[in-house]
């Protein structure tokens, strides 16, 4: 009897491993359509359909086909398996893993990419719109999803849909924090490809990264509320407790992720790994993937962790690096974001028939889509308007429609619903947050370019007119706007934290006290003292663009705080061959493909 059942035991872990490789050959095809599909439609100049919606178009065709295609196994006690716990799964649910596997492996390489790509001259110069977007933004998102919401599944109770006592408004305003987490990915490549205005640009894929962020810790809190007397009444204590653990998470994870940034840059500055290309890049990569799993670890948001390591790593680490680690990086983690990205959206289209619980309720879907369209414009329309208020350099109405119009829903919004399906609303959630992926992904990402056109939006600007742009502004705004809140930072930053972490900036033996003198000449760089005549003391405003992340448009125009010229793959970019840049900010990998713009007269004009 032990033997057979030892057999047996046997017999189902061979076939649960020969069905894990069949499963990893299915998505391996998926990504190869998917790639000559971008090559497709790179050649063909076709944006009507972005990358991540053909991904997700192959994932239904694939998910229709082991569906209804494929002969099922015996299930003998008809058991519902459960999207997150199986261990080994009938036909029909073929292409099922653990949901977690999206936050601890998938979402980390997306997340660090967006900091570690961040141009930081413009994400500064809004900073202040951006913060104000991203948190104050996706509350009110949150709360008027979740009232827009509730109200409809009072009506669902009214009509016999649901009985009282499922439904509760804080399942609702759970709700509305995943659906607060925007995820314009279609619209930020195709921004990229016409050469949108770079404020634009700014404001949206700054809004979009910080967005994410405060929606997973805002999804966390609002799940750990619990009133001791009713768990589904209002209770001042208990709001005011998962306020507190909202702040607390979102600072020690930033604080986590910045202390590995630093770390690696004091390790990259004071030792001499830049002379083994292939150790530094290692280093890199395991301090920065453990920034996200120490927060994890201790309780925190790894995903938060993460992102502000990647935009400490660009600010700080980055300019030790090698010029083959600095390659080396920037290709690394733009290839893990593509085929993460597109291995979630593969596995979207195939959730919607592998996944057996959904609960496809008009009214609710109905509800859902009307509230994302009425809370994205309660964030854009009145933060716009109160912004204005203060900016000297406006955000236009063009600019307002269009942020509105790019409130895409993605992988975030995804990965939080499918992390719990265990309840009917989390499966109702679940299937509604697919439906709107869908909708959002296909239909707004598709309408990007003929809205840029509605709306008259500069396109097709290069570096050089972009690079005219910024001085001007730079005039204008940050002197004034920029200066007025980040001044003292920059100044602090600019005189103590680059000469401590980085080969630039002035030497510590001329910002310090002379008391200082032995732990000055000790962190000091001997670049620092090469480079110190050509530091200006009153740059603080051009901090930003002290490293080579932030001048992604100004290769080729001089710059006064443009960092002097290093050998080897900075002196190798010519015209005929891609910049380093252009590899780094290339669209998933194909940072080779120049677009060129057919001029038109209405474009020549906007140029």
């Amino acid at each position: 009897m032990e033997r057979q059942q030892r057999f047996l035991s046997e017999k189902d872990e061979s076939q649960f491993q020969h069905q894990g490789a069949v499963e990893l050959l299915v998505f391996n095809f998926l990504l190869i359509l998917t790639i000559l599909t971008i090559w497709l439609f790179k050649n063909h100049r076709f944006r009507f359909l972005h990358e991540t919606g053909g991904a997700m178009v192959y994932g239904l065709i694939m998910g229709l086909i082991l569906r209804y295609a494929t002969a099922p196994t015996d299930i003998e006690s008809g058991t519902v398996y459960n999207c997150g716990k199986l261990s080994f799964s009938p036909s029909t649910l073929l292409m099922t893993f653990d949901p977690e596997i999206f936050f601890n492996v998938l979402l980390p390489p997306i997340i660090f990419h967006a900091g570690y790509s961040l141009k930081k001259r413009h994400f500064f110069q809004n900073l202040g719109s951006i913060l104000t977007y991203a948190f104050l933004g996706t509350a009110i998102s949150c709360i008027v999803i979740g009232l827009i919401v509730y109200g409809f599944v009072k009506a669902m109770i009214y009509a016999g849909q649901l009985k009282n006592g499922d439904f509760h408004f804080t399942d609702c305003l759970f709700f509305g924090s995943m659906l607060s987490a925007t995820d314009p990915v279609t619209v930020l490549a195709i921004f990229h490809e016409l050469h949108v205005d770079p404020d634009l640009y700014t404001l949206l894929f700054g809004e979009s990264v910080l967005n994410d962020a405060v929606a997973i810790v805002l999804t966390y809190s609002i799940s750990i509320y619990s009133p001791k007397e009713n768990p589904n009444a209002f209770d001042t204590a208990a709001f005011f407790q998962s306020v507190g653990n909202f702040l607390g998470i979102f600072a020690g994870s930033f604080a986590m992720g910045s202390a590995y940034a630093v770390v690696t840059a004091l390790l990259t500055k004071f030792t001499k790994l830049c002379e083994f290309p292939m150790l530094e890049t290692g280093l890199f990569f395991l301090l920065s993937w453990s920034a996200f799993l120490s927060a994890e670890a201790a309780g925190l948001t790894g995903i938060v962790a993460v992102l502000f390591c990647g935009v400490t790593q660009a600010h700080y680490t980055y300019n030790n690096l090698s010029s083959d680690s600095k390659m080396r990086t920037k290709q690394l983690f733009e290839f893990m974001n593509f085929l993460a990205e597109n291995v979630i959206f593969c596995y979207m289209g195939l959730a919607l028939f592998t996944f057996q619980n959904h609960i496809f309720n008009v009214l609710f879907i109905l509800g859902a889509f009307l509230a994302i369209f009425v809370a994205r414009a309660c964030n854009i329309y009145p933060l716009s308007f109160l912004l204005n208020l203060g900016r000297k350099q406006r955000i236009p109405w063009n600019f307002q429609h269009m942020m509105m119009f790019s409130g895409l829903r993605g992988a975030i919004a995804f990965a939080l619903a499918i992390r719990n399906t265990e309840s009917q609303p989390k499966q109702m959630m679940f299937t509604t947050t697919l439906l709107l992926v869908f909708f959002t992904v296909w239909v707004f990402g598709g309408g990007t370019t003929p809205m840029l056109t509605w709306l008259q939006i500069r396109v097709g600007m290069d570096r050089a007119s972009e690079h005219l742009g910024a001085n001007n502004l730079d005039k204008s705004v940050t002197k004034t706007e920029s200066a007025r809140l980040f001044r003292m930072w920059y100044g602090f930053d600019h005189k103590y934290l680059k000469p401590v972490l980085t080969h630039s900036g002035p030497p510590l033996t001329t910002t310090l006290p002379e008391w200082c003198g032995p732990i000055s000449r000790l962190l000091t760089s001997p670049q620092a003292y090469e480079n110190q005549e050509e530091l200006k003391e009153d740059d603080a405003e051009c901090i930003v663009n002290q490293d080579e992340l932030a001048m992604n448009y100004q290769e080729q125009s001089p710059s006064s705080c443009r960092p002097p010229a290093r050998p080897g793959l900075d002196q190798k970019a010519s015209p005929q061959t891609p910049s380093k840049e252009n590899i780094y900010e290339g669209d998933l990998g194909l940072g080779g493909y120049e677009l060129k713009l057919e001029q038109t007269p209405g474009q020549s004009q906007m140029n």
